[in-house]
């Protein structure tokens, strides 16, 4: 059962912001794809399974930006 959740991630402001967070993101086991938008501050993350939020948030804290939530 795949899942795609999009995010809202504060502190994204350029391509690097973005990479750093994908990177992180791409880490999680079962994570198949990543689209980071600094513009937007989204983050969009497809996985062979549903993630728990909590190491969703681990990981973007780890690349030094706030996940705020869930987008709607």
């Amino acid at each position: 059962m795949s899942s795609t959740i999009t995010y809202t991630v504060t502190g994204m402001s350029c391509g690097h912001c973005e990479s750093s967070v994908s990177k992180e993101l791409s880490a999680l086991a079962g994570v198949t794809e990543v689209a980071a938008d600094a513009k937007a501050g989204t983050v969009t993350v497809s996985s062979a399974a549903p993630l728990d939020d909590e190491q969703v948030r681990a990981a973007v804290d780890e690349a030094g930006y706030e996940l705020v939530g869930r987008s709607a």
